[in-house]
């Protein structure tokens, strides 16, 4: 008798060493103090500047939680929680919704990949890794007004392992809604259009390369773009993309060079001014002078269709890091509009500038909130310096 319950015990307690599992809480804050020149002012007919102590420009300030159990053979069971705030006012990045990055469990596997459920950033966000500022508040999200900036909810996703160098991510996000694509309602009660994406990368010591296509359906109507809201975020909304990217290592450099496109299906009678495609370049080399110190230098490039212009962001700057958690930062950007284009240095929305009718969900519904777009055809210049603290 009492050898089968050492034994038992022997078994049971094989079980839980088996059955690790841990549990991680990790964060990001970032804060400092901005300067911009340029912005419109509230009729709209003129420029104006301000001084403001931001929080993001750098990174998102971030918190969250994540947890591994492993169950053998290989096998584990992941979640993760991410929410973003801002370190100025101390504010939900968005309203009522503490883990609005991200909210996911699932499972992964040492040969077959990783599989998870739940709300994530969106598949766009994969340009990060090819942005020499690492999508910042000035870059590349810039020109194509916050789209590769979304989250996605009620999302599968897939990651593969590495194969010869060769990984494959990929993302399908249900509209849970009656309609495969999504649809019905007003903007702000509508069901989710439905949004994927696939990501293939290949990665040595000497180079990266990624090949990314995605698309985000309208939430009204489950289409490719907006033919019948009235809407002047064309491509920056909805619609399909399209994203090349290279990252060459030099020993002290990094050198990266990007092609991104984005296109609408469907659309008739789009005012002029409004794009339906728009076509966008980068390029950026960073030094990394000491292991504590790297400078950035890059270009943006735009052009969108139907009169909507061409604008260029020219950015230098770098940060420094006190420890392996705290850095300084410091960027100075200029954005350079054509005649009719209207890109500012933050991801605004797009429309005119000052302050407009409506709210972000309901344009034109009441209430009225101020746009940073510039006049058409002037430049907007800015200087930021902050601190960021990782744990």
């Amino acid at each position: 008798m009492k050898k089968a319950l050492l034994a038992a015990a022997l078994m049971s307690a094989g079980v839980v060493a088996h059955a690790q599992s841990s549990v991680t809480l990790y964060g990001r804050l970032d804060a400092g103090v901005e300067y911009i020149s340029g912005l419109p002012n509230n009729s709209y007919n003129g420029s104006t500047s301000r001084v403001r102590l931001e929080s993001g420009d750098w990174g998102t300030s971030l918190w969250g939680m994540k947890g591994v159990e492993d169950i053998g053979g290989g096998n584990k069971i992941l979640f993760q929680l991410e929410g973003s705030f801002s370190t100025a006012t101390g504010a939900l990045g968005s309203a009522g919704s503490l883990w609005n990055r991200w909210a996911t469990v699932g499972g992964s596997n040492d040969q077959f990949g990783t599989l998870l459920l739940g709300r994530e950033l969106f598949i766009s966000n994969g340009v990060w890794d090819f942005d020499p500022f690492g999508q910042s508040n000035w870059s590349s999200a810039s020109l194509v007004r916050g789209r590769n900036w979304p989250q996605s909810s009620n999302n599968v996703s897939y990651q593969s392992p590495k194969f010869g160098g060769f990984d494959v991510y990929g993302q399908y996000s249900f509209s849970n809604s009656t309609s495969f694509n999504g649809g019905g309602g007003t903007p702000s009660t509508a069901a989710p259009g439905r949004e994927d994406g696939l990501q293939l990368t290949y990665t040595n010591s000497l180079f990266q390369v990624r090949g990314l296509y995605d698309e985000i359906r309208n939430n009204v109507n489950g289409s490719l773009g907006d033919p019948s809201s009235g809407s002047v975020n064309g491509p920056f909304s909805f619609g399909r993309e399209y994203f090349a990217g290279v990252n060459v290592f030099l020993g002290q450099f990094k050198i990266q060079a990007v092609y991104q496109g984005a296109r609408t299906s469907g659309e008739t009678g789009v005012p002029i001014g409004t794009p339906t495609t728009t076509d966008q370049e980068w390029g950026g080399v960073t030094w990394q002078a000491t292991p504590a110190a790297a400078l950035i230098a890059a270009v943006y490039h735009v052009n969108a269709n139907n009169g909507a212009g061409n604008a260029n962001i020219y950015t230098i700057g770098g940060s420094y890091n006190l420890s392996k958690r705290t850095l300084l930062d410091i960027q100075i950007a200029t954005v350079r509009n054509s005649k009719t284009a209207n890109f500012g240095l933050d991801a605004n929305n797009a429309g005119a500038g000052g302050t407009v009718g409506g709210t972000a969900a309901d344009p034109g519904t009441g209430g009225a909130a101020y746009n940073e777009n510039p006049t058409p055809g002037h430049s907007q210049t800015g200087v930021y310096a902050g601190i960021q603290h990782s744990f």
